[in-house]
């Protein structure tokens, strides 16, 4: 039964990690350099469509990799997919962890990533 109301848009924003960030997962593909008041995202925006989602990827360290964490400029990162107009964003991460009830191949989902 349908309520008659349109769904909302939804433009995915996806940040990718190490080995998680590969535009080729994406149909359609198209590159945009884009700058931020926190200067420049960590690479180009590369815009496309996921099972006709359409999607931002945005790679964390940039395509070269040549970007150390403790460099990757988030703000510009989260300002530039908003700007996209991105109404959700997924960020992956492979990193390690100290706490050994953590185990390798464990999804954790954090909930202190960004300015807390």
């Amino acid at each position: 039964m349908s309520s008659g109301a349109t769904p909302a848009a939804v433009k995915i924003g996806i940040i990718g990690g190490t080995g998680l960030d590969d535009p080729e997962i994406l149909e359609g593909r198209t590159e945009k350099y884009v700058d931020t008041p926190f200067g420049k995202p960590s690479d180009a925006l590369v815009l496309g469509k996921i099972k006709n989602v359409d999607c931002v990827l945005l790679a964390r360290h940039g395509r070269q990799h040549t970007i150390m964490p403790s460099k990757v400029n988030y703000q510009a990162n989260i300002w530039a997919l908003k700007e996209e107009g991105c109404t959700h964003v997924i960020v992956t991460t492979a990193c390690g962890s100290l706490k050994e009830e953590i185990q390798p191949g464990d999804i954790i989902i954090i909930d202190q990533f960004i300015d807390r």
